[in-house]
């Protein structure tokens, strides 16, 4: 299996991503419908979310660690089934509770094993096109608010939200499990785990208490606690503005859409300028957008914001794991990209439920924007105070990363 086939794992991996992140994403669609059918509070329903994230980022951790040991194609396939699993329980709960269980824990569970393992195997691959690849992959997940959203949208506007949910449960298994046997680890990792052109010795434990990661863990954090109150209560927002349920979810596509061009785009520039620039400057326009979502209230506002607000958080997120990889050695990249990802699940679970309180309480979500805003601008203070540990490598053109064991 020759260096080409690096591009296959990179399509799996988009792949992939779309499929798992559109089903976990789903949920803002079911928000009102749920509550609805079965009178749990918005803000019951949200905290399922927020402890999805906390859930995925404490796996993803568990689930890098152990991807560094056996690869990534037994932690996908793990995953895969643990996702499924979830969705297709928690669409038959009986209380919210267990719902905020199946949901909450199992499919956060199962989602860990999901982006964290594919971002650090990508990252693991290339040492050319590095940003670009890995920007490819989550590409592919910045797809799901116009695939899965909108079918999760037609299935819960036709039938009821249990059997919708029943269904992408399903279909997480029909099209994860064959996908992941595609992905194979980086011949860079093979073997004994020697490292790459001399790429001193680091344990876990040393990388995850540098300033580098120190930085970037907070940053992270505060990075997705900025977009995900957005993220998870637009749909709601625009709803709560006169907006019909599907015009309200294209809003959630558009923002998808404009994603998809900010992760290509911000991956060149990336490439090109370096991925702290990049990085620092799609914060500020993250934080910008965030905020001016409380002065959108027609389709057409929504809209203008979504696409720049969708084109920034996008955009960045997966320049991460490129800095994570040009400050840490391969051999640990699964460990420390999964700990990165913990601190960014923890920021996205504050989100859905800070919001879900704040509207609950006054039936409003222009608090939940302008604190979405603050907190982008702490994100970019911090960013700035980032050092890289070392330059990063050099490897070139010609550069061939040989042969992949079997897993």
């Amino acid at each position: 299996m020759n260096s080409r086939y690096r591009w296959v794992i990179v399509a799996a991996g988009a792949f992939m991503g779309c499929i798992a992140i559109g089903s976990i994403f789903s949920l803002p669609v079911f928000l009102q419908p749920m509550s609805a059918a079965t009178g749990w509070s918005r803000t019951d329903i949200a905290f399922a979310m927020t402890l999805n994230f906390i859930a995925m980022g404490v796996a993803a951790f568990g689930w890098g660690m152990m991807m560094d040991r056996v690869g990534p194609r037994p932690v996908l396939l793990c995953g895969s089934t643990v996702l499924g699993l979830g969705l297709v329980l928690a669409s038959r709960a009986p209380t919210v509770s267990v719902f905020q269980f199946c949901y909450g824990v199992l499919v956060g569970v199962g989602g860990g094993a999901i982006f964290a393992p594919l971002m650090a195997t990508v990252a693991a691959w290339f040492d050319r096109h590095r940003s670009l690849a890995i920007s490819l992959v989550s590409a592919g997940m910045g797809v799901a608010p116009m695939t899965v959203a909108p079918i999760a949208a037609a299935l819960v506007s036709t039938y009821d939200w249990r059997f919708a949910q029943l269904l992408i449960g399903v279909s997480v298994w029909a099209l994860l499990l064959p996908a992941a046997l595609l992905v194979h680890r980086a011949p860079a990792v093979a073997g004994d785990g020697g490292g790459r052109g001399g790429e001193p010795p680091v344990t876990v434990r040393a990388a995850l208490m540098s300033p580098q990661f120190a930085v970037l863990g907070l940053t992270y954090f505060l990075c997705c606690a900025t977009h995900s109150g957005p993220l998870f209560h637009t749909v709601s927002y625009a709803v709560s503005c006169g907006l019909p349920m599907m015009v309200a979810v294209s809003i959630y596509s558009v923002e998808g859409l404009s994603g998809l061009a900010g992760r290509i785009g911000f991956g060149l520039l990336g490439d090109g300028f370096g991925a702290k620039r990049a990085f620092v400057g799609g914060l500020l326009v993250q934080a910008l957008a965030a905020g001016a979502y409380m002065f959108a209230h027609d389709q057409y506002e929504f809209y203008g914001v979504a696409i720049v607000f969708g084109f920034a958080y996008a955009g960045v997120m997966p320049l991460y794991a490129v800095l994570v990889r040009e400050n840490f050695p391969v051999q640990i990249i699964g460990a420390v990209v999964g700990a990165a990802t913990m601190a960014s699940c923890l920021g996205m679970a504050t989100g859905p439920l800070i919001g879900g309180v704040i509207f609950d309480t006054y039936g409003t979500y222009r608090w939940l924007y302008i604190s979405s805003f603050t907190t982008g601008l702490v994100a970019i203070a911090i960013m700035l105070a980032f050092r890289p540990s070392q330059p990063p490598s050099k490897t070139p053109a010609s550069s061939d990363l040989g042969t992949v064991p079997a897993e």
